[in-house]
């Protein structure tokens, strides 16, 4: 009777995407010459590629300044920020889009053009930028509104057209800076599973910066807490959602466990922030 082997099954870790390396933000301040301000780090992380991550903080903690950082939108003052194995120095590199906040449709334009403009940049065939357009459009449900102007559309229609426009260029990375801050609950429930599903369709790796634990919660494979500025990551939290979830996720036990997790650990930080000194109230 000969011995069974034993079969090794080798895992592979996740590729990193993005990588930060002891990266910190330093500012001057404005009318204070001399004076600087220290608003970021050190910060270390790693994105993997294809994941789902979400970072969560106090005001002022420095959370959008990461997300301009990763943009190429600005430096570091020391560390280094790369993407796909390459430093990013004060440039937005190709296979990055960026959704903002603010609603930045361009209100003389179309649905479809607003869609077509950063084609036009890249200088995309008309053919294939038409293919694109109307991938995007059914993806975002907006087919119905591609002659429509963003005056008649409703904010969360607008916010689509934008994520719409920045899907087309068919990016890598998608950088979300608080994009439904100016939604009502519901919506905002409603254009999470939205990016859900884009996500999962394009494959891409997503960092969303958000304010919102319910949101974070609900989005995110990873979910990394900063504290008061200067914003150091304290704690990177798993939630362990499949891919497929939907937003049916918050009635689910352990998402009230993640939101009330997230919250002890930035109690004391945002207390902080308020000036509040140890954060004791």
């Amino acid at each position: 009777m000969t011995a069974a082997k034993k079969v090794q099954i080798a895992t592979v870790a996740p590729k990193v995407h993005v990588s930060l390396g002891a990266v910190d933000k330093e500012f001057a301040q404005p009318g204070r010459p001399g004076e600087i301000v220290h608003a970021l780090g050190p910060v270390d992380l790693d994105l993997r590629q294809g994941e789902f991550f979400a970072v969560v903080g106090p005001s002022g903690c420095g959370k959008s300044t990461l997300l301009e950082l990763v943009a190429g939108l600005s430096t570091a003052t020391r560390g280094e920020v790369a993407f796909e194995g390459r430093p990013i120095h004060g440039r937005i590199p190709d296979g990055i889009g960026v959704v903002f906040q603010e609603d930045a449709s361009f209100p003389w334009l179309s649905v479809h053009d607003n869609i077509a403009f950063g084609l036009r940049r890249m200088k995309i065939d008309r053919a294939e930028r038409e293919r694109r357009i109307g991938v995007a459009l059914d993806m975002m449900g907006l087919s119905a509104f591609a002659r429509s102007f963003p005056a008649q559309l409703s904010g969360g229609m607008r916010q689509r057209v934008c994520i719409a426009r920045t899907l087309v260029t068919e990016p890598r990375l998608i950088l979300l800076d608080e994009p439904f801050g100016a939604l009502d609950q519901q919506t905002r429930l409603l254009m999470g599973d939205e990016v859900l599903n884009l996500w999962r369709k394009t494959g891409a790796t997503v960092l969303l910066i958000t304010h919102s634990l319910d949101e974070a919660a609900l989005l995110a494979d990873r979910i990394g807490v900063m504290s008061a500025r200067p914003g150091r990551l304290i704690d990177i939290v798993e939630t362990g959602w499949p891919r497929d979830r939907d937003s049916r996720i918050a009635q689910e036990e352990a998402f009230g466990a993640i939101t009330a997790r997230l919250w002890r650990l930035l109690r004391g930080e945002s207390l902080k922030a308020m000036g509040k000194v140890g954060g004791e109230t």
